[in-house]
């Protein structure tokens, strides 16, 4: 027996028996239909190498993610988002395909998966530095190949292989491109006359005696969108906003705040001393003789800086770090 009968209800033309005793089993029946009441925003972050300082980034936006260490579906501290941590190679073709709304992953990917997507921002960092990572060619340091017209009739080993037949093509050079799974830069000599394969210092390549003949494409991150996400007016206006934060996440990086109090006839002087982007916020301090300066520069020139600020008299100096700088 299901109790008594309440009501009948209609919904998407099937008839529910509704009983106040059962409303519980009713929403768990309509688990789709409940979800379709709330806005989210379904989104691919990379694993791996790039995963930290997404996350750290992500930080500095003001979102706060929590990833387990056995789940791929991190939480965060904002219900319309759904996160995905995935591998990039993946995340642009998941997007294109309309299983994610939006992600992030190097152009690279983008290019290599021939996805169709929306980019909305390229995000300027990568896994150690602010540098761009790089495809290259690469040969043994003693190998005769000096430039890619050396490489007609070779086997090269590369993750990226459409980038890289691409390339060939383009110099009318054939050569046979095998996928490699991993570990490329031990492939060469024994395995294959050649590698294209991703760095962003070099120094691994260096470590194992290699040397770089090209470079086929430079690739930062880029915040991407699907086709149909980005017609749709809230979720894009949800990545546009993810977008100004985490740009002006990265924007604040290396940068600090500086404020102090300056003599009045000295504020010309110390104007002209700051390397400010933009002019400096000056406010007039209850003492007519005094006034506040407050501007941010990049925190590498705070020590030489602040020498030179207290000789002009500047009291009252507060360096303090910075979150976002949203232009």
């Amino acid at each position: 027996m299901i109790g008594p009968v309440e009501t009948f209800s209609l919904l998407r033309g099937q008839i529910f028996l509704c009983t106040r005793p059962k409303s519980a089993t009713l929403r768990a029946l309509l688990p789709d239909l409940m979800s379709e009441s709330k806005h989210t925003l379904r989104i691919g972050l990379p694993k791996g190498s790039l995963q930290e300082p997404t996350l750290e980034l992500f930080k500095r936006a003001g979102f706060n993610i929590v990833v387990s260490s056995r789940s791929y579906r991190p939480t965060v501290d904002d219900d319309e988002l759904e996160l995905r941590l995935l591998r990039a190679q993946e995340i642009g073709r998941y997007v294109d395909h309309g299983f994610l709304d939006c992600g992030i992953t190097g152009r690279d990917w983008i290019v290599e998966n021939n996805a169709t997507v929306e980019v909305l921002t390229d995000l300027r960092y990568s896994r150690a530095t602010s540098k761009p990572t790089r495809w290259v060619l690469v040969v043994p340091e003693d190998s005769p190949i000096r430039s890619v017209k050396d490489l007609q009739g070779k086997r090269i080993a590369t993750e990226a292989v459409d980038m890289t037949r691409g390339y060939l093509a383009k110099h009318g050079v054939e050569a046979e491109v095998e996928f490699s799974w991993g570990a490329t830069e031990v492939k060469v000599p024994e395995l294959v006359d050649a590698i294209v394969d991703i760095t962003e210092t070099g120094s691994s390549l260096r470590a194992n005696k290699l040397r770089i003949v090209d470079t086929l494409m430079e690739s930062y991150p880029q915040f991407v969108s699907s086709p149909s996400a980005y017609r749709d007016a809230w979720k894009r206006e949800k990545m546009e906003t993810l977008v100004l934060l985490l740009k002006g996440a990265l924007e604040a990086r290396d940068k600090v705040g500086l404020k102090m109090n300056v003599p009045a006839p000295r504020l010309a002087e110390v104007v002209a001393t700051l390397p400010s982007e933009r002019s400096p916020t000056v406010s007039q301090l209850a003492s007519p003789d005094w006034v506040a300066v407050e501007t941010v520069i990049s925190e590498s020139v705070v020590r030489e800086i602040i020498p030179r600020l207290k000789s002009l008299g500047a009291e009252g100096i507060v360096e303090y770090p910075l979150n976002k700088v949203v232009p």
